[in-house]
């Protein structure tokens, strides 16, 4: 096939990238001009993957690089938990999603893979969230998991009205190729910083991203058009996960749990002298923590079952995580 990946220069897409590459796919790329293409064209491994100078928010660019294509995957996405202009947040995930799909629509292509989130599953009282579970309004916190979920029904509407789209939805992602890196790929590099001097009681499906790639290429193969599928692999607390950091790393996982008002107070003081004083990223994720409150466990099975999502080892995920960042001066 012939491919456009939209986000090859972020975490997914460029995983996705190489490994359609690596199956016999010619992929192409957009990417903005002057942006880091480390992930799909690194010195000494080049990937084969045409780049293809554009934007998403520029309809004309995303139609040259959909010429000639049969599958676009949508993954290109802010995912940030925090920016200067939230303005910037909504216009990437939201307004660049619908340029993408009506030059899909244009295109006649075969098969969209649109990228959203687990963020936009909603999490029932009791039991594992999956694609049916409601989404309550009030787990949809902060400015990512909203423009998000907009993009998502955004997404299915267009299904509903003929494009053929898949919708998957990422767990919490790790392994390599995490170059800005992630809110994920973040909680392992403070680890390995020693930046975790404490833990909350909240947990998080982890998955590898070598699955995460996989399911989306078997989502543009097996997917059904207007379903979404949760990729995932294991629900884990976050003490378990240090526990296993600890295990791959050998510095000491924290044993202090906080209370959770201590820790939205010192996220709550960080935006306030780092994001709006200071006018840069804080290190505690405030949308995080709020968004941490309940565990965001789910259920996996539909992408097992359906497309055959492989289910990798989390643990070798980790050490590929903590690998690829050392060798890559992060530490």
């Amino acid at each position: 096939m012939k491919v456009l990946v939209t986000g090859a220069t972020g975490f997914i897409g460029g995983n996705l990238a190489r490994r359609l590459v690596a199956q016999g796919h010619q992929v192409k790329a957009l990417a903005r001009p002057g942006s880091n293409t480390s992930t799909i064209n690194d010195i000494g491994d080049g990937t084969g993957v045409e780049v293809v100078p554009g934007d998403i928010l520029d309809a004309d660019s995303v139609d040259r690089g959909l010429r000639g294509c049969q599958w676009v995957f949508h993954c290109a996405a802010a995912y940030t938990f925090w920016s200067k202009n939230p303005r910037d947040i909504y216009r990437t995930n939201v307004e660049g999603t619908a340029i993408v799909l009506d030059a899909a629509e244009r295109a006649g292509v075969e098969r969209v893979v649109f990228t959203s989130t687990v963020g936009t599953i909603g999490l029932p009282a009791a039991g594992l969230g999956n694609e049916c579970t409601e989404m309550p309004a009030a787990q949809l916190v902060g400015n990512y998991k909203k423009s998000k979920y907009r993009a998502e029904q955004l997404a299915l509407e267009k299904a509903r009205q003929g494009l053929p789209l898949v919708v998957v939805n990422p767990t919490a992602t790790v392994g390599p190729w995490d170059v800005k890196p992630t809110p994920t790929g973040k909680i392992v590099l403070d680890y390995i910083r020693g930046r975790m001097p404490a833990y909350v009681d909240t947990g998080l499906n982890l998955v590898d991203v070598a699955d995460v790639a996989e399911g989306h290429i078997l989502a543009a193969e097996k997917g059904k058009v207007g379903q979404r599928y949760v990729l995932g692999k294991q629900n884990l607390t976050l003490k378990a996960i240090f526990e296993l950091l600890e295990g791959i790393t050998g510095r000491k996982a924290p044993r202090t749990k906080i209370p959770r008002w201590l820790a939205l107070g010192a996220g709550y003081f960080d935006q306030l002298v780092e994001g709006q004083l200071l006018g840069r990223e804080p290190r505690i994720p405030l949308e995080g923590l709020r968004s941490s409150k309940k565990p965001m466990y789910v259920s996996c099975e539909k992408a097992i079952h359906e497309l055959g999502l492989p289910q990798n080892s989390v643990e070798q995920a980790l050490e590929e995580a903590v690998a690829w960042f050392e060798n890559h001066g992060y530490n």
